[in-house]
Order: C-alpha cells, then structure tokens, then sequence
C-alpha cells in the first residue's frame, strides 16, 4: 500500500505530541523540521491532493511560487484565469499547508488570510512563516 501526506493540521500548545508510527509520518516529521530550521528547504514528500480539480491547479500554481516570494490573490487569478475569490477559497481549503505554501498568497493591499481567518492564530501563524522566509530566503 502506498503512503502519502493527506492532511496537515495545525495543533496548538494543548496538544501533547506523539511520535510518527509509519515511515511516511516519520518523513513527514523530519521534513517540516528541516523546513524549521531553513526556509529553503525542499518538501519531496509523496502528497495525495484531495481536491476539485480546480483546487488542485490552483495548488500547484502555489507549489511554483518560491520561498520568500508572495503572489496575490489576483495575479494568480489573472494566470489561472479565474477570480482572485476563488483562488482565495482553494487556499483556504489546501490540506497540506506549509508543504503546498498557501502562505505565500497575499492580497494586494495587505497580507490577505490563512485557513480561512484574517486575524487570530492562524494570521500570526502566516506571519511568522514569511518572516521566516523572507529572513532565510
């Protein structure tokens, strides 16, 4: 049976860790820390995108835009040939983030939402990850 990243959620300090049962898990692990400890790090995880296939072209469109870099909402929707709310709707939906880094996305006059909130944990989250781009990148 093939392994593959499905989903990433995130889970706040009240959550105890576990250690990863499977090989894919472990990967999974290792790889998002090496994404912690520098930004340029390469995700070759074997991914299951479960999604629309318009989700899935607007993910990979994401998956394109390089560390330290943003794109907004509207110049994706202007490639893809869609609006900039339905590409803002596909990342707010992506299951993996981080791997496919919906982060990265912006609006064009601010720094746009994270899982579907614009302000609270998840913003501070966004933050933090394009900070951290943007200081290794």
């Amino acid at each position: 049976m093939r392994q593959a990243l499905v989903g990433i959620d995130y889970l706040f300090s009240a959550v105890e860790p576990v250690d990863p049962v499977t090989p894919c898990a472990t990967a999974v692990v290792n790889q998002l820390n090496a994404y912690f400890d520098s930004a340029g790090h390469h995700f070759t995880l074997p991914v299951e995108l479960r999604g629309t296939p318009f989700q899935r072209r607007v993910w990979r469109a994401l998956a394109a835009i390089p560390c330290g870099a943003t794109r907004s909402y509207g110049l994706l929707a202007a490639e893809l040939g869609t609006s900039a709310r339905a590409v803002g709707n596909a990342c707010r939906v992506n299951p993996v983030p981080v791997v496919i880094p919906c982060h990265r996305v912006t609006s064009a006059s601010s720094i746009g939402g994270y899982a579907g909130e614009t302000e609270g944990a998840n913003i501070s989250i966004k933050r933090w990850l394009l900070a951290h781009e943007t200081e290794q990148g």
